[in-house]
């Protein structure tokens, strides 16, 4: 798995790990933190969520396109600069006024811009460590492993922005509770009803802190969203942090990859062999890319929901608390002991010495008998916030990437003689398959949603039925499956079959599908309190099976065109 990969791919691949941690925690709490502070409802504060992730995935166009010209080192450390800024300033506690909304939408245009210098050229740079014959067999399995590396940031990431928001809300007396936000803007603004009222002073009764609880519902509703507000921020500084640490470690590695940081123009210039296309074979490559670009639109617009209907649903409609074996996927601890213990399993496996088995074995043994202590510690009931939930996606990535390579690698080494090269599926092929396995996860999230109301019929208050967490918890690991066979896929078929002239642009490109999918990630945001809540979901699942099934009928074409 690990043996054989250049050095240059583990100093990225941390560099990356460290951003993607600050982006990740600051996206975890980013929803709840624009209707918390703003008031928004749904259709709003989806417009703005999906706009920003739309500018951070289209901007690696512009990005891809200077370092073209100029180095995707220059592009990738000014990229870095740009997001601390962004990161600074929405971590600026400020009134939520016209002044306080401007500086927030200038923080997420700086991250955006930011981002989009950093992310495409550095996975650029990756592909670039396998263009050397040596490791060229190895490109698949490398940017499996660079992806593994993205989601050990996210998988921490909403621990750490739950952590930070009990610390700050615990400072002022208080403690989370999900109607509370929503209530409260309600009897600010005079539009709440008598029930939603007294359901309002019942959870301020609940507060722990003496003044806090003693309140009148004004002054409590606008010293819980003002703190609330203030604990997301906090939550938001942590990226300052991470980008810190993630720079540090591109400075020093460098010297791994800097034979990596080269574009076309500067390997000519140098006298560096480049391979040369044909007009045709370029453009048949570029038409073929082009093609892969339009089908995954698709697929982010459905798998983007995380961080929006996701996190409604288990906001509004699923329980606020864990019981039985359940509580074991919301300790970070657990699961990134879990996490672990996949990869010294495998190392028992595959060590060619027996020393090395045993030890690998032995370690295994303890890592999962201390995720077993800290479980056999936990409270019975045990109290969760709807951004946990999203540590799931990056857990089950972090954990099921071995599997997926050990899959993959097995049905290479099967060869055939109608199967020359092995049985593994193309690259265009496991993104057609991904998208089929995307739909399953809507297909669950409509049999958790039957007979559950309609979100405008719950008036900003939750289900009087929610529904176990195990709904949303399968649904990301089905989503998990579809995106380890689409996205690292994905980002190593650009890197493969990318004109060298355009390599940054074509990665751009790659972005910018994500980008549009991102924006159209919305939709579900805009209909929210127009259709029955099963709709949304088959809505993306109808979504997916098209999209797959327009992918497996031009499969041929792409194949051929980059073969």
């Amino acid at each position: 798995m690990f043996k054989g990969q250049p050095k240059g791919l583990f100093a990225l691949a941390l560099a990356n790990t460290g951003e993607r941690f600050g982006y990740y925690t600051m996206l975890a709490i980013f929803m709840l933190f624009l209707q918390a502070k703003f008031g928004w409802e749904q259709a709003a504060a989806s417009q703005v969520y999906s706009i920003f992730l739309a500018a951070v995935y289209f901007m690696p166009v512009v990005g891809g396109w200077l370092a073209d010209k100029i180095g995707y080192g220059k592009c990738v450390v000014t990229g870095i600069s740009v997001m601390f800024l962004g990161y600074l300033l929405l971590a600026v506690p400020t009134a939520a006024n016209t002044l306080g909304v401007t500086m927030m939408l200038g923080a997420l245009l700086l991250i955006a811009i930011g981002t989009g210098l950093f992310k495409g050229n550095l996975q650029v740079m990756v592909g670039n460590l396998y263009d050397d014959p040596r490791y060229s067999a190895k490109r698949d399995s490398a940017f499996s492993l660079f992806y593994m590396a993205i989601n050990i940031g996210a998988m921490f990431a909403p621990s750490a922005a739950t952590a930070i928001t009990n610390k700050f809300l615990a400072k002022a007396g208080l403690v989370y509770k999900a109607d509370i936000p929503a209530l409260a803007h309600q009897f600010m603004n005079g539009t709440i009803s008598a029930e939603n009222s007294d359901k309002l002073a019942t959870l301020a009764a609940q507060m722990p802190g003496a003044d806090a609880s003693a309140m009148n519902l004004g002054d409590f509703s606008a010293y819980y969203i003002e703190h609330l507000s203030s604990a997301y921020n906090m939550g938001f500084a942590v990226a300052c942090v991470s980008l810190i640490v993630s720079i540090a470690i591109y400075f020093a590695c460098r010297g791994w990859f800097k034979h990596a940081d080269v574009n076309a123009k500067q390997a000519k210039a140098a006298n560096v062999q480049v391979e040369e296309l044909t007009p045709k074979q370029t453009r048949e490559r570029v038409v073929a890319l082009c093609l892969v670009f339009a089908v995954v639109i698709f697929f982010w617009m459905a798998f983007h929901q995380n961080g929006q209907s996701l996190t409604w649903f288990a906001r509004d409609y699923t329980q606020s608390t864990a019981t039985g074996a359940t509580r074991f996927g919301f300790n970070i601890w657990i699961l990134a002991l879990m996490a672990v213990s996949i990869y010294t399993l495998f190392g028992a496996f595959q060590s060619e010495k027996a020393s090395g088995k045993v030890i690998c074995g032995a370690v295994t043994l303890g890592l999962w008998g201390g995720a077993y202590a800290i479980y056999s510690g936990m409270p019975e009931v045990l109290d969760i916030q709807p951004q946990l939930f999203q540590q799931f996606n990056p857990f089950y990535v972090v954990f099921l990437t071995p599997v997926s390579m050990a899959i993959f690698a097995a049905l290479a080494n099967r060869k055939t003689e109608k199967h020359p090269n092995g049985l593994e599926p193309s690259a265009p092929k496991k993104i057609g398959l991904g998208m089929f396995v995307a739909a399953l996860g809507y297909l669950i999230m409509i049999f958790g949603s039957v007979g559950q109301p309609s979100p405008a019929e719950l008036g900003g208050t939750v289900s009087p039925d929610p529904v176990v967490p195990m709904y949303l918890i399968s649904t990301y690991l089905v989503l998990t499956f579809a995106e380890l066979l689409l996205s690292p896929m994905g980002i190593s078929f650009v890197s493969k079959v990318a004109p060298p002239k355009y390599k940054g642009l074509m990665m751009g490109l790659w972005f910018a599908a994500t980008a549009i999918g991102n924006y159209l990630s919305s939709v579900p945001g805009l209909l929210w309190k127009a259709v029955p809540l099963w709709a949304n979901w088959a809505i993306l699942l109808a979504l997916c099976v098209i999209a797959g099934g327009i992918m497996f009928a031009m499969l041929k074409k792409v194949e051929a065109a980059t073969a």
